[in-house]
């Protein structure tokens, strides 16, 4: 449970200093439309935001997931229509058959799951509209432009690529490959050109605020070369599927304007000031770089024209690739992540995309590299090393860790690396740099595998003289296993618990414990091994 609040929002915003708000560490993922069943580029997303939310949890903080579903828009309407059934019964039936079940696939431990279409989210929008026209930041007037229904957004022409095949001679959408609309119409708008400059200063101020550089880069340079005003409602005679503005009931709220407002109406936004307080500003909104300029610019000018502070950090991840393509149902690049988890597990998928692509950058996709690498570095890797050393503690000491003796400087060694992993890993989960964390503490899981070979604990259990040297370094490598464990559960949470199940009951819980620099020597000499599940069975070549 969240502590409540003590001082309202406003004051947490302009005089951080004297707030004693209890801040927990707020995640969210976009919420994504429900116009098809997700695909890997969906689930790559939610475990990355997984990922650093237990990562934070595990190092002793409050964290708080929130993913959900948009569910409005023409895009959702059309595709509800071309399957013939209404939008409010299509959305019900992906989210309840699709989009819910894709957590549990994935293990996705989220605090809340937000769907644009509940009341809770629909009354504090038009609240936000409302105060927003309130204060003079709205206006009503008309424009004409190209619009794509796919992206649910006006385009510039430079946003604009010539077609090919069916569209050959068209202008079509860089993102989706279909040509965008010619639309007029008078709208209201939002005054986003105001807040060019106090964006530019915001992110001077904040220089991580938009992450990766290159990403930062692209933000700024659009928004230096100037602002428009945008249109944040579409008439009804369009179409109804939306929210409705409320001072006008003949228009609805345009889709993106009514989707970012979920990362407060979630938590707690004209109804909760004590648990928006606890969570707000987000701490990391993991975004992929399609939809970055509408969270780095447009999200953080409809929060300062509200007077709330913008997110924190906003990390615009890259594309997964398939055949040299992003990742979509439209181009039959798109995988179900049952297609992978079936075979792999859901661990193996987490680990796969979390270590094999760098998050920030695009990464290519395949089969041929999955397999290899749940082969080497999980199945025989990781899951290798926990199965012999508890077998070697079975058979030496009746499955009793040992007390250790005296250390040695290659026992140092390893303590040495355990240190340095942790550190690096915690280092690089505050940058977002997963792959980097991963990275670190893999060097341990290497190091305790050559630790073994060197060491030759099979070779010492011939010698009674060797007793003492042989409970060190069987002490070692318990103790590694265990601080295994516990890093790479955010991670793997599954294969992890297994291993808990096994070695750490002694210690409580698996969620219990806590990512802590420099400990070692926490496996308690004289706990009782269980036994051990296998923790990556092995998959037979397809």
């Amino acid at each position: 449970m969240h502590q409540r609040a003590q001082f309202t929002l406003k004051l947490f915003y302009t005089n951080p200093k004297i707030s004693r708000v209890s801040k927990s560490f707020y995640v969210t993922t976009p919420i994504f439309y429900v116009n098809d069943a997700p695909h890997i580029g969906h689930a790559y997303t939610e475990v990355a935001s997984d990922v650093l939310t237990r990562w934070h949890r595990a190092r002793g903080e409050n964290s708080y997931l929130l993913t959900g579903t948009d569910e409005h828009g023409e895009k959702v309407l059309r595709t509800a229509l071309g399957n013939n059934t209404d939008p409010k019964s299509w959305t019900d039936k992906l989210v309840t058959e699709s989009w819910l079940p894709l957590l549990e696939t994935i293990d996705i431990d989220n605090q809340d799951f937000i769907r644009t279409t509940e009341p809770r989210h629909e009354k504090a929008v038009q609240q936000f509209l409302q105060k927003l026209y309130d204060t003079g930041f709205i206006y009503q007037g008309s424009f004409q432009g190209n619009y794509c229904v796919g992206c649910e957004e006006y385009k510039n022409e430079s946003d604009l690529i010539d077609g090919s095949g069916d569209f050959a001679d068209q202008k079509v959408c860089a993102i989706h490959s279909k040509p965008v609309e010619q639309l007029n119409e008078t709208n209201y708008f939002f005054k986003l050109s105001d807040f060019q400059e106090r964006l530019l200063k915001h992110y001077e101020d904040n220089p991580t605020f938009i992450q990766p550089e290159s990403a930062k880069n692209e933000v700024i340079s659009f928004v230096r070369s100037g602002l428009s005003d945008l249109s944040i409602s579409r008439s009804k005679e369009r179409f109804d599927w939306g929210i409705d503005i409320p001072w006008d009931d003949q228009h609805i709220t345009y889709v993106w304007f009514d989707a970012l407002l979920n990362y407060i109406t979630a938590i707690g936004y004209g109804s909760d000031e004590a648990k928006l307080n606890s969570l707000w500003p987000a701490d990391v909104q993991v975004v992929g770089k399609d939809i970055l300029r509408f969270h780095a610019v447009i999200w953080p000018a409809m929060l300062m024209a509200a007077g709330l502070p913008p997110a924190k950090q906003v990390f615009g991840h890259g594309w997964l690739l398939v055949g040299g393509e992003k990742m979509s149902k439209s181009k039959l690049t798109g995988i179900a992540p049952t297609q992978i988890t079936d075979i792999f597990g859901s661990d193996a998928f987490r680990y796969y995309f979390m270590k094999a692509i760098g998050f920030g950058s695009d990464g290519s996709f395949s089969w041929e590299d999955l397999s290899a690498r749940y082969n080497s570095e999980l199945a025989n890797g990781f899951g290798n090393l926990a199965s012999r050393v508890i077998a070697m503690i079975n058979k030496y000491f009746d499955g009793v860790v040992p007390a250790p003796a005296e250390y040695l400087e290659a026992d140092l060694a390893i303590q040495k690396v355990a240190q340095d992993a942790v550190a690096g890993a915690n280092s690089a989960i505050d940058k977002v740099a997963i792959h980097e964390a991963i990275a670190k503490v893999w060097t341990l899981v290497d190091e305790l595998n050559n630790y073994i070979t060197v060491q030759a604990p099979w070779v010492l259990a011939k010698d009674e003289a060797d007793r003492d040297r042989l409970a060190t370094v069987l002490y070692t490598t318990a103790e590694g296993l265990r601080l295994l464990a516990v890093l790479l559960s955010p991670v793997t949470p599954k294969a992890t618990q297994k291993l808990w199940n096994s070695i750490g009951t002694s210690l409580g819980e698996l969620s219990e414990q806590r990512i802590q620099q420099g400990e070692w020597g926490v496996l308690p000499a004289g706990t009782k091994l269980g036994e051990l599940e296998v923790l990556f069975p092995r998959v037979e070549e397809q």
